[in-house]
């Protein structure tokens, strides 16, 4: 049985935002992709912000019924599933990036200050940059490690 598509509370565009991606749990989950190159559900588990099993659970589904991720077997172990930025998810990646120089300004303990050449890179060209970045991310490979200072 296929699901029904939730109704939108209003088609303001910060409104769709938060109701595809707008929880911090959703959010992690892009960033694990994005910045740690993790894939399946046991990676995810394993973040240092402790996700709870039901809460991922009903975040990659919802990422996915929303259309920035798409699910397919693991070439290594059938009875896996790993998880992809679709290309909805992969125009996520600037808006990632802003999020990033945001905590960099903000919080004097970010670990934006571990990364700060990928820092200036947002700060100089974060479309261009994100334009590179969306390529490894396609790929799979993390990212922070080409960016550790």
């Amino acid at each position: 049985m296929k699901k029904q598509k939730k109704a939108l509370r209003s088609h303001c565009p910060v409104n769709y935002g938060l109701e595809a991606f707008g929880d911090r749990w959703a959010l992690l989950i892009l960033r694990d992709i994005v910045f740690r190159g993790k894939r399946t559900y046991g990676e995810f588990l394993r973040s240092e912000e402790g996700f709870a099993t039901n809460i991922l659970a009903s975040r990659l589904e919802q990422l996915l019924d929303a259309g920035i991720l798409q699910r397919e077997g693991d070439e290594q172990d059938g009875r896996k599933s790993r998880y992809l930025l679709t290309e909805k998810g992969l125009d996520l990646i600037p808006l990632l990036f802003e999020i990033v120089l945001w905590s960099a300004r903000h919080d004097d303990q970010s670990e934006a200050r571990r990364i700060t050449r990928l820092v200036e890179l947002i700060r100089a060209d974060n479309r261009q940059l994100s334009a590179q970045i969306r390529e490894k991310v396609k790929r799979g490979e993390a990212i922070v490690a080409d960016y550790l200072s």
